[in-house]
């Protein structure tokens, strides 16, 4: 891959270079960029083949918005944006787009960034990174987008990518576990989702939640275990709902799909309506009780947990109907509208007193010191708060409870994974017409995700060129630091104050907060103000668009208190999981010295999202940005209007302009003048790696050839060696006949060998040196380095007398006496057993054999002498004189 490279030239570049002064110079540009961007749309067919915006020419908001809306219509809904990925959502249904066929196909390709852009290529590269090691070897993908672009659903296909591609279950033959672990990890989904998630105006499947999920990998890079960590819960959904949208998924699930036993068992009959069950005549796709059940069931939540789990939900349910009414004397405390069944039903599904449940919810109890309790009977906006404060801490510990249990399922022991990939899921950016602290987190966490994108690539890319020694200045773009600072800053960021305004013993003013809020932060250009509104408020510029929030009731809400008698009646319920929930929980909240303590709302998410930057900023970030075509999610429109505010939001046009100018082909101006050098350098770059690949096949030929001729050198040595004693085919069978010979001798003519005339006594001598005696020699004859058969070719008479150790010493010698060379019959070979009187060849032999070789000036001499002839010649000859 080429190394990014900038010509010096004097010509200005648009997006990121040298620029001419003068107005006359910059109306120049500005029409020459004009004509530019005439002349690229006129060609509106070959639009949507562009896969990568970074080949766009020139690089505007235009050209830009252009290229995906054509690609929209031609159904094409995933792009390239330098080192992102632009996603459309379809709003429909696409046929075999997330196939298993198209997984294998990303998966297997050589190069899967050369194939068409799609959400597995961002997949398939961080799970190569994690086998190639690259650094930092953990990975995260971050998705990110509005609500209803599609989030939900890319984080579901990229769980369901590697929970195929890097499935390990495959290997195993049986499973003792209640489902393999890849089942299980996708098999959470359906649960938080179900727990979690509700229809918005802007998404019928909007996260109400944050999560971040860890895919936990082994050292084979196969996935052995996953871990959940969950972000700000709206708990407040399931005691109010906003306008035209609905409470979480799983009560509509319960309505549509419980059984008629069920129903009668939550005490929920076809004809009953809640007040917390807004639009429950409306029926999603989501509304799938089914699957939830069975989900959970391979996740080990069992039947008998299911059922207190369905009961307690029910039962906030019946909470939700109950209402109250004033007392005629205001000492009492308020009434229960009629009816009060659902004051009944709702303490018999949560298994509790109902009329400590009453009392509870109508009257505060007031500690001083070590003074008696007092009672003081509630108002009726009290008794309300309350109602809902219940539900609320209830429907949060069970999801609490939920997260946990799918984490102690599908997480593995810390030895036996080593890396993970982070899948990031987060509520998009919102912006309602009335908003509160609810809204305000969660645009701070994409605050904090698009600082992180900004520091992680616009910023540090730039700087990268700059230290490469690239002729660069920056390109702008819109950094949202000081909206960050106006929110987390210390001491006089809107979360320290509402933190402080909290701690304080006192009624809450949300327009005395207003005012603070004004004099402390009047000098920050990202917050704002509505003189003539009459609602306390303060607005705030954020990346994405600017969001008027109200601050009545945020106080409230960020203080989260819960009533101390509600936690004492939870904690005596006779349902095992409600009583689980709230054993350990203290009522009081109270410090080691007995000082109520006071976490806030915002604290703990602050907190939270702080650990998780941390991971993000530890790992390897890929990016995915989901566009929402339109708000009104209808299949296949696409409004201009609005996808250009989510893309210059989200610095796509910005993303796209500094990775363009980083390399030549791609910048606007100097396209024409770089087209020569850039093919210059592709062909040297050809050229140079065809060299080095002809000298890795001559390397690699030249090493073949040389093993090949000292193979066949060996084998011709070897060869020469048996050539030299004897023939090999004929050693064999003289070596066989020799054995069958001395068998026979030993088993039928023993007794004749023994009548037979010995030889005579050898010389002490001959049997130490182990010599070759010839018969007209007096002295025994030292053969050294001579191969015996060659050194007694010519001999008419021989007595040999020779002594080994081991029967296979003997049986050699006694073959080579008997080769070829001595197949006349003249020659009679006896062995010192019989001398010893005995006739077997099992006898063990005494003395030893001694025999010399070296090296010798045989290596030249005839390899295969001619047998026929009366007498050795040539070479041969002369060695045998010599001896």
């Amino acid at each position: 891959m080429l190394k990014p490279v900038m010509i010096q030239t004097c010509v200005p570049v648009i997006g990121g270079v040298r620029k001419k002064s003068g107005h006359a110079h910059r109306k120049s540009l500005n029409d020459s960029l004009e004509g530019e961007v005439k002349a690229f749309l006129i060609d509106e067919g070959q639009l949507h083949t562009y896969d990568d915006l970074t080949k766009v020419n020139p690089v505007t908001p235009t050209t830009v918005l252009k290229c995906l809306q054509a690609r929209y219509r031609a159904k094409v809904f995933y792009t390239h944006a330098g080192c992102t990925l632009v996603a459309l959502n379809p709003f429909q249904p696409v046929p075999d787009l997330y196939s298993l066929d198209v997984m294998k196909e990303y998966h297997c390709a050589p190069q899967p960034q050369e194939s068409k852009p799609h959400i597995f290529i961002v997949a398939e590269e961080a799970y190569r990174n994690v086998q190639g090691q690259v650094e930092p070897v953990n990975q995260s993908l971050v998705v990110s987008g509005e609500s209803g672009a599609g989030k939900t659903w890319t984080s579901r296909c990229l769980m369901k990518y590697y929970a195929t591609v890097a499935a390990c279950s495959s290997l195993l033959k049986s499973q003792d576990t209640v489902e393999r672990i890849e089942k299980r990890v996708l098999d959470s989904n359906p649960i938080m989702e179900a727990f979690g998630n509700a229809c918005t105006l802007r998404n019928s499947n909007s996260s109400r939640f944050g999560k971040y999920i860890q895919l936990q990998l082994n050292r084979s890079q196969l996935l052995v275990g996953a871990s959940v960590q969950t972000y700000l819960l709206e708990k407040t959904r399931v005691a109010g709902q906003p306008a035209n949208e609905r409470n979480f998924h799983i009560f509509y699930q319960m309505m549509t799909g419980g059984s008629d036993e069920q129903r009668r068992e939550w005490k929920m009959s076809h004809d009953q309506r809640f007040d917390w069950l807004p639009n429950a005549e409306k029926t999603l796709e989501e509304d799938c009780f089914d699957e939830t059940v069975e989900a959970m069931l391979h996740l080990g939540i069992n039947a008998e947990k299911q059922g207190h789990i369905f009961r307690i939900l029910a039962g906030l349910l019946q909470l939700g109907n109950v209402t109250f009414c004033s007392a005629m004397d205001e000492s009492q405390p308020s009434l229960l509208s009629y009816p009060i069944d659902f004051m009944q039903h709702c303490a018999s599904l949560l298994c509790v007193p109902v009329e400590e449940l009453q009392t509870c919810l109508r009257v505060r109890t007031l500690r001083a010191g070590k003074q008696s309790a007092l009672f003081k009977p509630c108002s009726l906006a009290d008794c309300s708060v309350r109602r809902d404060c219940l539900a609320k801490v209830i429907y949060a510990q069970l999801f609490e409870w939920l997260v946990t249990f799918i984490n102690d399922s599908i997480c593995a022991d810390n030895s036996t994974w080593c890396n993970f990939i982070g899948l990031l899921d987060v509520y998009g950016f919102e912006c309602f017409q009335f908003n509160n602290l609810e809204q305000l987190c969660i645009n701070y966490a994409n605050e904090k995700l698009q600082q992180h994108f900004v520091a992680h690539y616009l910023k540090a890319q730039q700087e990268e060129y700059v230290s490469e020694g690239l002729e660069w200045s920056f390109v702008k773009y819109q950094d949202n630091q000081g909206c960050l600072d106006l929110i987390e800053g210390i001491p006089t960021g809107v979360f320290s104050l509402l933190n402080e305004e909290c701690l304080l013993n006192r009624a809450s003013d949300a327009k005395q907060f207003r005012v603070r809020l004004e004099k402390e932060l009047s000098d920050n250009g990202s917050m704002s103000w509505d003189k003539f509104s009459k609602q306390p408020h303060f607005t705030v510029a954020h990346y994405a668009g600017k969001v008027s929030y109200q601050i009545e009731g945020m106080m409230e809400k960020n203080k989260d208190p819960v009533p101390p008698e509600l936690i004492y009646l939870l904690k005596k319920s006779e349902n095992p999981l409600l009583h689980q929930l709230f054993a350990d929980r203290d009522p009081v909240g109270q410090g080691t010295r007995g000082l109520k303590q006071v976490v806030t709302v915002v604290s703990k998410f602050k907190n939270s999202l702080e650990s998780l930057m941390k991971i993000l900023h530890s790992t390897t970030p890929h990016y995915t940005r989901c566009i929402k075509p339109n708000t009104d999610c209808r299949p296949l429109t696409f409004k201009k209007e609005e996808v250009i505010m989510q893309l210059e939001a989200c610095g796509i046009v910005e993303t796209i302009h500094i990775s363009a100018a980083g390399f030549p082909i791609s910048c606007p101006v100097y396209k024409q003048c770089t087209v020569g050098c850039l093919e210059l350098l592709e062909e040297h770059r050809n050229r140079v790696c065809s060299q080095r690949a002809f000298s890795i096949q001559c390397c690699w030929h030249r090493y073949k050839q040389r093993r090949r001729h000292a193979m066949r050198r060996a084998v011709t040595l070897i060869q020469a060696g048996k050539y030299r004693s004897c023939d090999c085919t004929d050693f064999v069978l003289v070596l066989q006949a020799l054995m069958d010979a001395l068998a026979e001798a030993e088993l039928d003519d023993a007794e004749d060998l023994q009548e037979e005339a010995m030889p005579p006594e050898l010389d002490p001598i001959l049997r130490a040196r182990g010599s070759v005696q010839l018969s007209s020699i007096q002295e025994p004859v030292m053969v050294r380095g001579w191969p015996m058969g060659l050194a007694l070719a010519s001999a008419p008479t021989i007595t040999v007398s020779m002594t080994a150790t081991g029967f296979q010493k003997m049986m050699s010698v006694m073959a080579c006496l008997n080769g070829h060379c001595f197949r006349s019959g003249e020659y009679k070979v006896e062995t010192n057993q019989f001398k010893q009187g005995v006739a077997s060849i099992r006898a063990q032999p005494r003395g030893s054999t001694k025999l010399h070789y070296q090296r010798s000036p045989l290596l030249y001499a005839d390899l295969h002498p001619d047998h026929k002839r009366d007498g050795v010649t040539g070479l041969n000859q002369i060695l045998l004189e010599s001896t």
